[in-house]
This record gives structure tokens, sequence and C-alpha cells, in this order.
């Protein structure tokens, strides 16, 4: 829909092991100015202050670097400062437009209790139904930055889009301090949080898209997410005091609760974590009051999600709800999971798994089928399909499993991460502690069972002796979410950025060191100390040497937004149509019609909704072999005063065969598919013409019942005429013949 031109004249750990390792080597690697849990504990030393002062300000410097670069590249591509507003509006894409669409809105109502009761009381985003926004969709931070712009004496000094994009660029610094702060916290050096930022930047590729899909509900929770995590880790060190960690708890909290809110998908990510916490309970890791904790956080922060989204059944109905309830349950049930020799260990692990299991599939059926739930069953779909599980014509799932981001993770991506130098200690850290943790796991499983009394005092002494719980909490993480990330494309940006926390902790902890310099038989506590300083500043200089001059010349990149044939429409559109008129059409061009024109729509991009995706569907229908009549209804029966036909959509080449919007339709429908290739014996031919094709040739069928009102080289828009009487037919949704 968009494309980019040049300008003119512009060129183109520290580790906790057992009492006698700690002795020898923790002394060796972790000078008092190194410890930020000195000030955590409250030993106040000036080095200290100092230390950590100097830590903490480049954290800030480098969010901030990060922040102004985003802002930078994003100014420097659309020349965003200078291109008219609808083009602005027009640069956000598909869904991005949507969100964005409700910010605006808030802003032009007459105040904020009306702006409110608009939302909650939705009747423009589809239309002939009433929607409460508030609880369909995540656009808490929409209302909460149009009350903020409102209540704020910045009107004259900073627009309402500037105010907007520049909070979201600065959620991006704070992502590199979160992540900054979990790499200080596992390494003991700031260096490494040091390393982290510049890897971030340096990887935007892979870590980011926020420059080009501001608006996007995972740049809003990400940063969030990484903050959780961090509390996390410092909530997990051994070293907190009552106080501080009831403070991370409220913390974890806060986080997860923003996280939740914000993105979607927060169900899905949250039960990654939550098989991450059950894991490490199993193998003993973690104290039951730590387990119970993190698990309690999770449920209220979906919990307070649910009572803010307006009792959304949809969270009720989620996976991870039902699985902590089970493992909750069980593990309360199943007091003896702890005790025995090894091999009694593990079947009672596997006997505790398939019971939690079985439980939570129990519990998350019930609930599904109480709430009548089906909102989220197109993820299923997708999951079931992806690997070949189920139905592949599908068109809910064709949807997805046709896009480039929900496909496996290309093996460039790996050659990116390589060339800056993080995927080489990034893969040999996991190695590492992985091999570690194995080790620590298997002692723990072998111990023999202990009293009762002896459990509570024992269990800290017995995890510091085999691993730091909060090491092997983030290497399960990025283990569990690198996976993610390699199934989904999309998902590679929950594993980069914490990825190169990570890698940071390998290079400037002293797991690795130490083991390399046990085999070069010089383990001395002043190598130690100047190999984990020394070699992230050797690696710094040279990522500076090596990438500065790329990113100035990226820096110096100056291009131009333009999209005029979408501009055309939308001016048209503004200027031609009635406000209450109703537009149907794909569902990224008209999610751009709601934010530049503030016309009334038949479907969108917000996925989540089972009567939403069967009326996008059925939308859909003009870019299908159906007759003029079938498509007519369809639309009437909608709602549609307009329809807007697309040639990228019509003559669709991005896709191959078998993945364009028109071959997903087809096999929905039953028919052979366009082009040269091969077909499902059970496909028979269309009777029909491509309505999309056919309606242009204005023949006497298309003619009776559609009015070109407007056209050029991208699109093309039909008003409905009205029918005679003697034709008219009932105004129910027809379904798809199959």
């Amino acid at each position: 829909m968009t494309s980019l031109r040049q300008r003119k004249g512009s060129k183109g750990k520290e580790a906790l092991q057992s009492a006698e390792v700690q002795s020898q080597q923790s002394n060796c690697c972790t000078h008092h100015h190194h410890r930020p849990e000195e000030i955590l504990q409250g030993y106040w030393s000036w080095g200290a202050i100092i230390w950590t002062s100097i830590g903490c300000s480049v954290s800030v410097g480098l969010g901030l670097l990060c922040c102004i670069y985003m802002a930078t590249l994003h100014e420097n591509d659309l020349w965003f400062s200078n291109i008219k507003e609808v083009e602005r509006e027009i640069s956000f894409r598909t869904e991005c437009g949507l969100y964005y669409s409700y910010y605006k809105q808030m802003l032009q109502a007459p105040s904020i209790h009306e702006g409110l009761s608009e939302l909650i009381h939705d009747n423009l985003t589809e239309s002939k139904r009433t929607i409460n926004l508030l609880q369909r969709m995540n656009i808490y931070q929409e209302v909460f930055l149009s009350v903020l712009y409102r209540l704020l004496p910045i009107q004259s000094y900073l627009e309402p889009m500037y105010f907007y994009i520049y909070t979201v660029f600065s959620l991006q610094a704070v992502y590199v301090i979160a992540l900054y702060l979990t790499a200080w916290l596992l390494s003991g050096s700031w260096l490494a949080g040091t390393l982290t930022g510049v890897w971030y930047i340096l990887n935007r590729v892979d870590t980011t898209r926020v420059e080009f899909t501001i608006s996007l509900r995972e740049n809003w929770s990400l940063p969030f997410f990484a903050l959780q995590v961090a509390a996390i880790t410092c909530y997990l060190r051994p070293q907190l005091g009552a106080l501080q960690q009831k403070v991370m708890v409220w913390l974890m909290y806060v986080t997860t609760l923003c996280f939740c809110l914000t993105w979607q998908f927060n169900q899905f990510i949250l039960l990654v974590q939550a098989l991450i916490i059950y894991t490490l309970d199993c193998v003993d890791l973690l104290t039951t009051t730590q387990v119970t904790t993190l698990y309690l956080v999770q449920v209220s922060g979906l919990l307070s999600v649910w009572l803010l989204q307006f009792c959304n059944s949809m969270i009720l109905g989620s996976l991870v709800l039902s699985f902590v309830v089970a493992a909750l349950f069980i593990r309360h049930y199943h007091s003896g999971l702890k005790t025995g020799g090894l091999l009694v260990r593990l079947g009672k692990v596997l006997l505790h798994s398939a019971s939690v299991l079985l439980l939570t599939f129990t519990i998350n059926y019930l609930t599904k089928k109480a709430l009548q739930l089906r909102s989220d069953e197109h993820i299923f779909k997708f999951i079931k399909s992806k690997f070949a599980l189920g139905p592949t014509r599908d068109f809910d799932a064709g949807l997805y499993l046709c896009e480039e981001a929900f496909g496996l993770l290309p093996l460039d991506t790996l050659e990116r991460l390589a060339g800056t130098l993080l995927l080489y200690p990034y893969t040999l850290t996991l190695v590492l502690l992985s091999g570690m943790l194995t080790v620590a796991v298997l002692q723990n499983l072998s111990r023999p069972k202990v009293g009762l009394g002896e459990e509570k005092r024992s269990s800290v002494e017995r995890r510091g002796e085999a691993f730091r719980p909060d090491v092997a909490y983030n290497l399960l993480h990025t283990v569990l979410y690198g996976i993610l990330a390699f199934s989904t494309m999309r998902m590679k940006y929950i594993w980069t950025g914490h990825m190169c926390a990570v890698a940071a902790y390998g290079v400037c902890g002293t797991e690795l060191w130490t083991l390399v310099l046990r085999a070069l038989r010089c383990n001395t506590k002043v190598l130690l100390r100047l190999v984990r300083n020394a070699v992230p500043l050797l690696m710094m200089c040279w990522l500076y040497y090596k990438f500065w001059p790329k990113l100035m010349e990226e820096l110096s990149e100056l291009r131009e937004f333009y999209d005029p044939d979408t501009v055309e429409l939308m001016t048209w559109i503004s200027t031609k149509t009635p406000k209450q008129a109703v537009f149907a059409g794909s569902m990224q061009l008209l999610a751009g019609i709601k934010l530049c024109t503030g016309r009334v729509l038949t479907n969108h991009p917000h996925y989540e909704d089972k009567d939403l995706r069967e009326r996008t569907r059925q939308v859909y229908q003009v870019y299908a072999r159906r007759p003029p009549e079938e498509v007519y209804d369809i639309l009437r029966a909608v709602g549609a005063d307009y329809v807007v036909l697309e040639n990228s959509i019509c003559y669709e080449r991005r896709h191959r065969r078998g993945c364009r919007l028109r071959d997903l339709l087809d096999l929905a429908n039953g028919h052979i598919m366009d082009g040269p290739g091969e077909n499902d014996p059970d496909l028979v031919p269309a009777p029909h013409p491509r309505f999309c094709e056919a309606v242009k040739t204005d023949a006497a069928a298309y003619a009776a019942l559609f009015a070109r009102t407007f056209q050029n080289k991208t699109f093309y828009v039909y008003r409905l005429k009205k029918k005679r009487k003697k034709s008219a037919k009932g105004s129910s949704e027809p379904g798809v013949t199959q």
C-alpha cells in the first residue's frame, strides 16, 4: 500500500556456588564496586554508591541513545515532520492505524467522559453492532495517553501525534534499561549491561520493529515484560531481605499487569513463563514460597486485566490460568514429590506432570464450555495446521500460515546475529549453563529424603550449592522463548532482546572464564577479574570500529513517504461520502479508512472475535468466484454502502500459489485455484468469474447492483445500489457454500 522514495539531493555470574567455591572464587570476581546487591542490602559504602551510580547513568544513557536512534530512523524513512497529516496517518500500517484511531477519537471527543462512553458503546468499528472496545481490544494505553495529553499543558508545544510516537520510542529506552539491569544482576558487572545495550541497538533489525510499526501492541508490552523479567531475576537472588522481596513482588505485579493490559497475546507468553516456573519447581531450584508467589503474581495480573477489560471471558478461558490453578492444586495434594531416590523422583515428576496437564485441559475445556468461549480458537487452528495436525483449508489458519511473520525463523537471522559477535558467546554460554544445570538437577533429584525439620533449612543450602535460581530462570527463559522464536518468526522479538542479556552475562560473568582459566591452569583472582572486564571492553571497541560508520551512513540516508493513490482515496472518502457511510474491504485498508476518515467499517484487523472472523470471511468473497447477487447480499447484510477493491489483492503476486488471498477463498469455497499447478481432486471449477475482476467490466448483472464511484491505479470503489423491491432479499448474512 505504501512505498518510500529518495528525497531529492540526499544520499541514496556472577555464580553463587557451594561455600567452599564461594570462598575461593566469589571474592576474586566480585569486588565491592561490582556488586549491586550491596546497595540492595543497605551497604551504603561510598565506593558501592559511586560505582552503582555510574552503572545506572550508563543504563539511562544507552536507553536514551536507543530511543533517539529509533526516532531518527523513523523521521528519516518517512520525512515525518514534513509530510501531510493524512500521509502521517497512512504510515500507521494495518492494525496500527486502528489502534491509533482510538487515541485520535479520544482527543476529538468533547470531554474525557464522553470519549470513554464512545469507546464503551462503539458502533463505528463494526457496522450494525455496538461493542465495548475496552473489553474487546487492548487500547488502555491509547486511553491513558489521550487523557494525559488533554490534562498536561503541552498542547501548544507538542502535536498529539508526536506525543504518541515519542512515548512509544521512550518505551524502547525502558526496554534497554530493563535488559541492562537483568545482565547486571546476573553478572554483577554493569559492563554486561552496557554490552547488552550495544548489542540490542546493533541488532535492531532482529530485536525490534518499532520504527515502522509504532503502535503495534508488542512495542507497548515487551518493555514491561523485560522489566518483569528483571524483577523476577532480582527477586530470586538469595541476598535479598524481606523488605526488598516485598518491593520486588509488587514490581512484578505492576509490570505483569502492564504487560497483560497492553497485548492480547499475553496469555500465551505467560503460559511459557508458567512452564519455566513449573520446571524449576519440579527440580527443586525454587522454594515453595517463591513458586507460589510467582504463580500468584501471574494470576493476580491476569485477573486485574479481566476486571479492567469488563470481565473479558477470553482471559478466564486462557490456558495459563488453567495451568496455574492445576499446578497449585496438584502440588498441594502431591506433597511427596520431592522425596526418594533419582528414579523414584523422576517417576514422580512424570506422574505429577501428567496429572497437571490432564487437569489443565479439563479445567480449560469446562471453562470454555461454561463461558461459550470461542474467541481464541483461530490460534489453535493455526497451531494444528502449522504442525500438520488439522485441516489445511481453514481460511483463518491459512491467513496466518501464509504470512512470513508466522513461519519458521529464517537462517539469515542467525547470520546477522553472528555478524555482531552476539551468537557465539550466547551459544557458548547456553551450552555451558545447560551442562551445569543438568548436573545440578541430577544432584538435586538424587538427594535422599530429608526430614520435615531439615527441609526448610537445607533447601536454600542445596540450591546455593547446585545452581543459582536467578540464572536457572533466565536460562530456561531464553531456551523456551528461543524455541518459540524458531517456530514462529514474529515471536523472535521476545527472544532476541533477552538473548543480548544472556550473552553479555556469559562474557562478563564468572562461570565461563573460570572454566577456561582452569583449563589453562591459570585461575587466579587478578587474572579472572582482568579477563572479565577486558574482554567486554575489547568487544565493544571492535563493535564500535566495525559498526559506527555503518550507523552514521544509515542515519544519513534520507527518504520520503510516498503513496499518492492511498492519499487520493482517503481524500475522496473524506470529502465525497457521507460521514455515516459504511465501507467494506480488506482489514488492513479499512483500519486506515477508520483513522483517516472516521467512516464506519464492516470488519477490521483485530481478529480475536469469532463473529468478526466469520464476517471478514464473508466480506472477502469480493475476491472469490461468486455471483454478483450473492456478493451484494453479503455486503448488504453487514450494512455496507461502499466496497473498496484493491488490485494488489485481486491480482496478488506477493505470495506463492495457494497462499494468495484469492486462493485461500477458493480452497475454503471448494473451488480450483487460479494458475498452473496441482489441485486436490475434490475441488471443482467455479461456475462464476472472480468478482473483483468481473465487476470492472460493467456488465449488466454487475452494473445493476454496483456503481463505480472512484478509481485510480490501485483502488476501485463501488457504491451498492438499492435493489428493487421485487428482487430484495433477507438481511441475514448468507453462509458460504462449501
